[in-house]
Protein backbone atom coordinates (compact mmCIF):
# COMPACT_ATOMS: atom_id res chain seq x y z
CA UNK A 1 0.00 0.00 0.00
CA UNK A 2 1.03 3.61 -1.09
CA UNK A 3 1.62 5.97 1.63
CA UNK A 4 1.38 10.11 0.19
CA UNK A 5 3.04 12.07 2.73
CA UNK A 6 2.50 15.67 2.40
CA UNK A 7 4.65 18.89 4.07
CA UNK A 8 1.62 19.45 6.09
CA UNK A 9 1.97 15.81 7.72
CA UNK A 10 5.47 15.96 8.02
CA UNK A 11 6.03 19.41 9.05
CA UNK A 12 2.67 20.35 11.15
CA UNK A 13 4.61 22.56 13.32
CA UNK A 14 6.26 24.49 10.91
CA UNK A 15 3.50 25.31 9.07
CA UNK A 16 1.49 26.61 11.85
CA UNK A 17 4.71 28.62 12.25
CA UNK A 18 4.64 30.59 9.18
CA UNK A 19 0.94 31.29 9.40
CA UNK A 20 1.19 32.44 12.31
CA UNK A 21 4.21 34.50 11.42
CA UNK A 22 1.97 36.14 8.27
CA UNK A 23 -1.00 36.68 10.40
CA UNK A 24 1.62 38.39 12.60
CA UNK A 25 2.90 40.69 10.24
CA UNK A 26 -0.33 41.39 8.31
CA UNK A 27 -1.40 42.76 12.33
CA UNK A 28 1.78 44.41 12.80
CA UNK A 29 1.36 45.89 9.59
CA UNK A 30 -2.84 47.10 10.43
CA UNK A 31 -1.90 48.42 13.49
CA UNK A 32 1.12 50.92 12.17
CA UNK A 33 -1.64 52.00 9.54
CA UNK A 34 -3.64 53.06 12.30
CA UNK A 35 -0.83 54.45 14.18
CA UNK A 36 -0.22 57.09 11.18
CA UNK A 37 -3.76 57.46 10.84
CA UNK A 38 -4.20 58.59 14.33
CA UNK A 39 -0.89 60.95 14.50
CA UNK A 40 -2.45 62.45 11.05
CA UNK A 41 -5.41 63.25 12.72
CA UNK A 42 -4.06 64.93 15.54
CA UNK A 43 -2.18 67.73 13.37
CA UNK A 44 -4.79 70.62 13.91
CA UNK A 45 -4.60 73.43 11.24
CA UNK A 46 -3.31 76.64 12.74
CA UNK A 47 -6.07 78.54 12.11
CA UNK A 48 -8.35 76.65 14.45
CA UNK A 49 -6.43 78.87 17.36
CA UNK A 50 -7.81 82.09 15.82
CA UNK A 51 -11.31 81.59 15.67
CA UNK A 52 -11.54 85.94 15.71
CA UNK A 53 -8.03 86.96 14.73
CA UNK A 54 -9.13 90.92 13.94
CA UNK A 55 -11.09 91.44 17.18
CA UNK A 56 -8.41 92.60 19.06
CA UNK A 57 -9.47 92.35 22.81
CA UNK A 58 -6.20 92.17 24.65
CA UNK A 59 -6.01 95.54 26.56
CA UNK A 60 -2.55 96.47 26.33
CA UNK A 61 -2.83 96.29 22.36
CA UNK A 62 -6.35 97.03 21.27
CA UNK A 63 -5.59 98.43 17.95
CA UNK A 64 -9.34 99.67 17.54
CA UNK A 65 -10.66 99.54 13.99
CA UNK A 66 -9.90 103.22 12.36
CA UNK A 67 -7.91 104.45 15.01
CA UNK A 68 -5.05 106.51 14.58
CA UNK A 69 -2.30 106.78 17.09
CA UNK A 70 0.18 109.58 17.18
CA UNK A 71 3.32 110.19 18.64
CA UNK A 72 6.06 112.66 19.13
CA UNK A 73 9.71 113.44 20.96
CA UNK A 74 12.99 114.90 20.42
CA UNK A 75 15.96 112.33 19.53
CA UNK A 76 19.14 112.29 19.01
CA UNK A 77 19.35 112.81 15.23
CA UNK A 78 16.02 115.62 15.14
CA UNK A 79 12.20 115.72 16.10
CA UNK A 80 10.14 112.44 15.06
CA UNK A 81 6.74 112.09 14.30
CA UNK A 82 5.11 108.81 13.93
CA UNK A 83 1.31 107.84 13.00
CA UNK A 84 -0.11 104.20 13.70
CA UNK A 85 -3.35 103.52 11.92
CA UNK A 86 -5.45 101.10 11.49
CA UNK A 87 -6.82 99.97 8.47
CA UNK A 88 -10.44 98.36 6.85
CA UNK A 89 -8.23 95.64 4.95
CA UNK A 90 -6.86 92.45 5.89
CA UNK A 91 -4.39 90.02 4.83
CA UNK A 92 -4.64 86.16 5.06
CA UNK A 93 -1.10 84.85 6.28
CA UNK A 94 -0.44 81.40 6.85
CA UNK A 95 -4.57 80.94 6.57
CA UNK A 96 -5.16 83.59 9.36
CA UNK A 97 -6.86 86.72 8.77
CA UNK A 98 -4.42 89.63 10.08
CA UNK A 99 -5.77 93.33 10.51
CA UNK A 100 -3.17 95.88 8.38
CA UNK A 101 -1.87 98.65 10.89
CA UNK A 102 -0.10 101.25 8.45
CA UNK A 103 2.74 102.57 9.81
CA UNK A 104 4.36 106.27 9.50
CA UNK A 105 7.52 107.90 10.75
CA UNK A 106 8.57 111.57 9.89
CA UNK A 107 11.99 113.18 11.07
CA UNK A 108 12.45 116.87 11.46
CA UNK A 109 9.10 116.84 8.81
CA UNK A 110 10.32 114.34 6.15
CA UNK A 111 8.49 110.69 5.79
CA UNK A 112 11.35 108.17 6.85
CA UNK A 113 9.45 104.82 6.93
CA UNK A 114 6.40 103.53 5.73
CA UNK A 115 4.87 100.16 6.53
CA UNK A 116 2.48 98.01 6.87
CA UNK A 117 2.21 95.45 10.07
CA UNK A 118 0.06 92.54 10.69
CA UNK A 119 -1.47 91.24 13.88
CA UNK A 120 -3.85 88.77 14.90
CA UNK A 121 -5.28 87.87 17.83
CA UNK A 122 -5.15 84.05 18.95
CA UNK A 123 -8.23 82.48 21.29
CA UNK A 124 -6.02 83.35 24.69
CA UNK A 125 -6.15 86.65 23.75
CA UNK A 126 -2.47 86.69 22.84
CA UNK A 127 -1.67 89.05 19.94
CA UNK A 128 0.79 87.88 16.81
CA UNK A 129 3.02 89.51 14.67
CA UNK A 130 3.14 87.85 11.36
CA UNK A 131 5.48 90.79 9.39
CA UNK A 132 5.36 93.71 7.77
CA UNK A 133 6.00 95.35 4.16
CA UNK A 134 8.00 98.37 4.59
CA UNK A 135 9.66 101.45 2.49
CA UNK A 136 12.31 103.00 3.26
CA UNK A 137 13.26 106.91 2.29
CA UNK A 138 16.22 108.95 1.82
CA UNK A 139 16.45 112.27 3.51
CA UNK A 140 15.00 114.02 0.38
CA UNK A 141 11.89 111.83 0.97
CA UNK A 142 12.64 109.00 -2.13
CA UNK A 143 12.37 105.33 -1.83
CA UNK A 144 15.32 104.28 -0.69
CA UNK A 145 14.83 100.29 -0.31
CA UNK A 146 12.65 97.85 1.47
CA UNK A 147 14.51 96.64 4.27
CA UNK A 148 13.05 94.89 7.57
CA UNK A 149 10.12 93.56 5.61
CA UNK A 150 9.42 90.01 6.39
CA UNK A 151 6.28 87.79 6.13
CA UNK A 152 5.55 85.01 8.35
CA UNK A 153 6.08 81.56 6.43
CA UNK A 154 8.11 82.86 3.81
CA UNK A 155 12.03 81.92 3.34
CA UNK A 156 12.02 80.66 6.81
CA UNK A 157 10.21 83.53 8.64
CA UNK A 158 8.16 82.86 11.34
CA UNK A 159 5.51 85.03 13.64
CA UNK A 160 5.91 86.21 17.03
CA UNK A 161 4.12 88.08 20.32
CA UNK A 162 3.45 91.46 20.28
CA UNK A 163 1.46 91.28 23.50
CA UNK A 164 1.07 88.21 26.07
CA UNK A 165 -2.83 87.51 27.02
CA UNK A 166 -1.37 87.97 30.32
CA UNK A 167 1.79 89.85 30.67
CA UNK A 168 3.90 88.66 33.85
CA UNK A 169 7.30 89.99 35.25
CA UNK A 170 10.06 88.30 33.74
CA UNK A 171 8.07 87.03 30.96
CA UNK A 172 10.27 86.90 27.41
CA UNK A 173 9.69 86.70 23.79
CA UNK A 174 10.08 86.88 20.72
CA UNK A 175 8.40 89.95 18.75
CA UNK A 176 9.74 88.30 15.11
CA UNK A 177 11.79 86.53 13.54
CA UNK A 178 13.68 86.99 9.86
CA UNK A 179 17.05 85.55 10.54
CA UNK A 180 19.45 88.77 9.64
CA UNK A 181 16.20 90.57 9.13
CA UNK A 182 14.44 90.64 11.86
CA UNK A 183 14.80 89.38 15.37
CA UNK A 184 13.05 92.00 17.53
CA UNK A 185 12.82 90.30 21.55
CA UNK A 186 11.04 91.83 24.27
CA UNK A 187 11.03 90.94 28.22
CA UNK A 188 8.20 92.45 30.63
CA UNK A 189 10.49 94.24 32.84
CA UNK A 190 7.35 96.07 35.33
CA UNK A 191 4.01 95.53 36.11
CA UNK A 192 1.32 97.51 38.24
CA UNK A 193 2.91 100.94 36.80
CA UNK A 194 2.22 104.41 36.98
CA UNK A 195 2.83 106.41 33.62
CA UNK A 196 2.09 109.90 33.34
CA UNK A 197 2.41 111.87 29.88
CA UNK A 198 1.14 114.87 28.48
CA UNK A 199 -1.57 113.50 27.15
CA UNK A 200 -2.51 111.86 30.77
CA UNK A 201 -1.66 109.74 33.66
CA UNK A 202 -2.20 105.83 32.98
CA UNK A 203 -1.98 103.52 36.04
CA UNK A 204 -1.54 99.55 35.81
CA UNK A 205 0.95 99.91 33.23
CA UNK A 206 3.78 97.53 31.96
CA UNK A 207 7.03 97.98 30.77
CA UNK A 208 8.94 95.83 28.49
CA UNK A 209 12.54 96.31 27.82
CA UNK A 210 12.70 95.59 23.57
CA UNK A 211 16.65 94.21 22.20
CA UNK A 212 17.33 92.50 19.16
CA UNK A 213 21.01 90.66 18.27
CA UNK A 214 20.80 92.41 14.96
CA UNK A 215 21.55 95.65 17.00
CA UNK A 216 23.25 94.88 20.40
CA UNK A 217 23.82 98.72 21.66
CA UNK A 218 19.60 99.24 21.57
CA UNK A 219 18.55 99.65 25.00
CA UNK A 220 15.10 100.38 24.47
CA UNK A 221 11.92 100.53 26.85
CA UNK A 222 8.23 100.85 26.06
CA UNK A 223 5.32 101.29 28.15
CA UNK A 224 1.99 99.86 27.58
CA UNK A 225 -1.48 101.43 29.12
CA UNK A 226 -4.54 98.87 29.48
CA UNK A 227 -7.30 100.03 27.02
CA UNK A 228 -5.20 102.15 25.53
CA UNK A 229 -2.41 100.33 24.21
CA UNK A 230 1.34 102.22 23.53
CA UNK A 231 2.05 105.30 25.79
CA UNK A 232 5.30 105.63 25.98
CA UNK A 233 9.05 104.49 24.37
CA UNK A 234 12.26 105.47 25.93
CA UNK A 235 15.75 105.31 24.52
CA UNK A 236 17.93 104.46 27.27
CA UNK A 237 21.32 104.96 25.86
CA UNK A 238 20.46 108.73 24.43
CA UNK A 239 17.73 109.48 27.13
CA UNK A 240 15.34 110.62 24.58
CA UNK A 241 10.87 109.77 24.33
CA UNK A 242 8.81 109.52 22.26
CA UNK A 243 5.03 109.90 23.92
CA UNK A 244 1.95 109.52 22.76
CA UNK A 245 -0.05 112.56 21.83
CA UNK A 246 -3.44 111.90 20.44
CA UNK A 247 -5.76 109.52 19.21
CA UNK A 248 -7.98 110.19 16.43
Amino acid sequence: MEVELSIATLCPKKIKLEKYLIMKSKSLCLCAAIVLLSLASCKKDPATNFKNPTNLTNPFFPVAAGKKYIYEGQTSEGLKHIEEHRLTSTKTILGITCIEVEFKAFLNGVLIEKALDWYAQDNSGTVWYFGEAVDNYDENGVLKDHNGSWEAGADGAESGIIMQANPKLGMKYREEYYLNHAEDEAEVTGTGLTVTIPLGTYNNCIKTKNFTRLEPTLNENKFYAPGIGLVKEEDVTDKTEIRLIAIQ
